[in-house]
């Protein structure tokens, strides 16, 4: 699949990205391409392929748009969870802000992944503040690839852990389209509209998507609308262009705190009472793409991008400790309260502008008789934030502003790797730069501050391939992740000594096809952390920010048997599992507590300076998780699968208290202890069940799924206080391809 990216820069900024910039194409992710497509459109290498894995020295996985569509998720959460090394977390149930960790890190706003929409960064601020507010729906992509190890480096800037990256599907060659509408409990619609094809030299698609359902929990939904087109131009044998733009709006009741552990047992695990929380929100993106192909070794390709992301969230409470409203000691022992009575509510307005300019080359070349691949390139990419806090008193009443910041972030980054394939071995040495600045300033106070940091990444790695049935690969890199602009900066602007994350990662795995039907990735992994960033149980809460070292080790499976290719049968029995064990995730040097004195002074903080934890398991890292599947598909167009979703226990602070009332600090145990925000997260068990009937004659696919099959009721988070699994969702449609 020809995978292309493209964008926008602010008029000011042209001149200045453009004049640093090499040209240079994406030979970086994967993917077959589509038969119905005949333009020559922007494409990385494609990792898909075994002539590509047979040379990638790294673990990668790709989710298939029949697969997607088979097993019938409604979110991306569900999708990612069949990727070993990948644990998600779910948050309102919807999937609108994804928690994506990877091997064994953190999942919380997915700030330790890096993610990619066709190439191109998909988070509104990669470096200055890396969270995932906003995520596509998953209708809009044709595949997803994940993709670990040293080969990272051409991306970046996150390379900790791994990379995401979402590809939206091509303008067919015939025009076609599909409309598709599913229903379901909760409350849940989900129509999506597209049409496309090519038209002589040009090809165009265009994607519409409408989503609405209550969410996990009382007094919440989501409303969402995704628009999204994308042009193809072929100007001549050599050179093309592609053209994306997308328009996202979101518009829902949703609050940003969970529950204590009291109001649970009286309320039940889906009670929420801040009815009046909401958040509304919009998302501008396009993208450029030039490819100029000199010849069949020589490509290069220029994108350039720009979005602007727009929040308003509205609130009267952020987490269960928050006294906003008066209502901490209440909640705290289990008692009814009324956000009517509230005589507050605060607006978290934001602004996020993000553009830049991308060339990368990609040469395949013979040099001292040896077959290499080379691809190099350069970013300068550009992040302006504008945060608001407005509070309102009494409720609708008229606000004041106690926040108005200003946090921008200039990135340079290059990388240059070099592929030597040496017969059935290949070696792969390279390096990426990654220079950044950081500003901020404080509108209300006019006051602020600027610094900067500069790291060198290497990275090698090694595949070895005696036949076509078996690669075996190793490699090392360096991991990096740069800390947000408020951590570096503080509002008065004074320089804190945070520094980037960073860390050696290894691994080393198999990829095989043994037999018919049958295919196998394994690999063991190890993050050495000299530096890595965490907060404990609250987002930017009561556990301030602290540095220290870390090591995450385990290992990853990909198994898959269709027994139909096995048998020479048109009836398939297939079986699929995706486990990903993280044995070690813990803490092994004293953490630096970077806090205000206030925080630092705190019982968590001084234990925490002082090594009391070191050897405990890092927060939110199960070390087991396990995504097995089995199913049948018939000839006539049947398929039924069951899947078993399992994620281990898990810790939800740096202390690993297994109850919340074992909280050491007992001046405030009553506030920390029954806050919801401590303790043991238990394993869980969720089943859910997809079948699809094809058609033929009207070519149209009927479908009916449910998730979590046994309405099983468990946490998933305790950031901000307890937050709850989905219920039970029972859903069906269909899908008319014409």
């Amino acid at each position: 699949m020809a995978f292309k990216s493209t964008a926008l820069l602010q008029p000011n900024q042209i001149a200045k990205a453009l004049g640093c910039a090499l040209p240079i194409l994406i030979a970086d992710f994967v993917h077959a391409a589509d038969d119905k497509t005949v333009l020559q459109m922007p494409v990385v290498e494609i990792v898909g392929a075994d002539s590509s894995l047979k040379n990638m020295a790294g673990s990668v996985n790709i989710l298939t748009q029949e697969e997607l569509f088979k097993s019938h998720v409604f979110n991306v959460n569900e999708a990612l969870r069949k990727i070993p090394g990948v644990n998600v977390r779910d948050e309102e149930g919807f999937g609108m802000r994804p928690n994506i960790g990877i091997r064994g890190m953190n999942p919380t706003r997915s700030t330790k992944t890096l993610l990619l929409e066709d190439g191109i960064p998909l988070s509104y601020a990669p470096y200055g503040d890396n969270a995932s507010y906003y995520h596509p729906p998953i209708e809009r992509f044709a595949s997803i690839e994940v993709l670990k190890g040293p080969e990272q480096i051409k991306f970046g800037p996150q390379t900790i852990s791994g990379t995401i990256n979402y590809l939206t599907p091509n303008p067919p060659s015939t025009p076609s389209g599909s409309l598709g509408f599913t229903g379901g409990s909760r409350d849940f619609y989900d129509g999506q509209f597209n049409y496309g094809g090519t038209w002589g030299d040009f090809g165009g698609l265009v994607d519409i998507t409408h989503k609405e359902s209550k969410g996990a929990r009382d007094n919440t939904h989501s409303d969402i609308n995704d628009f999204n087109i994308k042009g193809v131009y072929d100007v001549d044998s050599h050179n093309s262009l592609t053209l994306r733009a997308n328009y996202f709006q979101e518009d829902s009741q949703v609050t940003y705190s969970g529950i204590t552990d009291a109001e649970m047992r009286n309320f039940g695990i889906r009670y929420n009472p801040f009815k009046n929380d909401t958040m509304k929100t919009d998302r501008w993106g396009t993208s450029l793409t030039h490819q100029l192909s000199f010849n069949d070794d020589v490509m290069l390709t220029t994108n350039a991008y720009w979005s602007h992301f727009h929040r308003d969230w509205w609130r009267q409470a952020s987490t269960t400790t928050d006294n906003q409203c008066g209502f901490t000691n209440a909640r705290a022992q289990g008692l009814a309260i009324n956000p009517d009575s509230c005589n507050s509510t605060q607006g978290r307005l934001r602004d996020y502008y993000s553009y830049g300019v991308e060339p990368r080359l990609h040469v395949n070349h013979r040099t001292l008789g040896i077959d290499n691949e080379l691809d190099m390139g350069f970013r300068a990419h550009f992040e302006e934030q504008y945060r608001t806090q407005e509070n309102a008193k009494p409720l609708g009443g008229a606000t004041t502003i106690s926040e108005k910041n200003e946090r921008d972030t200039e990135a340079y980054s290059g990388f240059v790797q070099n592929k030597f394939i040496l017969g059935d071995f290949s070696l792969t040495p390279g390096v990426r730069i990654e220079h950044v600045n950081f500003s901020r300033t404080d509108e209300l106070k006019s006051v602020g501050g600027k610094t900067s940091l500069t790291e060198v990444l290497p990275a090698f790695g090694t595949t070895y391939s005696p036949n076509e049935k078996i690669t075996t690969f190793f490699g090392f890199h360096g991991g990096f992740s740069p800390p947000r602009v408020e951590d570096a900066i503080s509002n008065t602007g004074t320089i804190i000594d945070v520094g980037p994350e960073k860390s050696w990662n290894y691994e080393v795995g198999i990829r095989t096809k043994p037999y018919t039907g049958a295919k196998l990735d394994a690999a063991l992994f190890r993050a050495d952390f000299q530096q890595q960033n965490s907060v404990g149980s609250i987002a930017g809460g009561s556990t301030p920010l602290a540095t220290g070292e870390a090591l995450y080790e385990g290992a990853e499976l990909l198994a898959r048997q269709d027994f139909g290719p096995l048998f020479a049968s048109d009836h398939n029995v297939y079986f699929q599992a995706a486990y990903t064990w993280v044995a070690t995730a813990e803490m092994t040097s004293a953490f630096r507590c970077l806090g205000s004195t206030s925080d630092c002074n705190g019982v968590t903080a001084r234990e925490l300076a002082n090594g009391a934890y070191i050897g405990n398991r890092l927060p939110y890292s199960p070390e087991h998780n396990l995504t097995a599947t089995i199913g049948y598909s018939h000839p006539s167009g049947f398929d039924i699968h069951l899947e078993t979703v399992y994620v281990g226990k898990q810790f939800s602070d740096f202390m690993n208290l297994k109850d919340g009332m074992d909280h050491p600090d007992t001046t405030n145990n009553f506030r920390q202890g029954r806050s919801g925000q401590f303790g043991q997260i238990d394993d869980f068990v969720v089943l859910n069940v997809a079948t699809t009937y094809h058609v033929k004659p009207i070519n149209t696919d009927f479908f009916v799924s449910l998730k979590n099959l046994l309405d099983e009721t468990y946490i998933v988070d305790r950031t901000r206080g307890i937050l709850p699994g989905a219920p039970r969702l029972i859903q069906a449609g269909f899908k008319v391809n014409f």
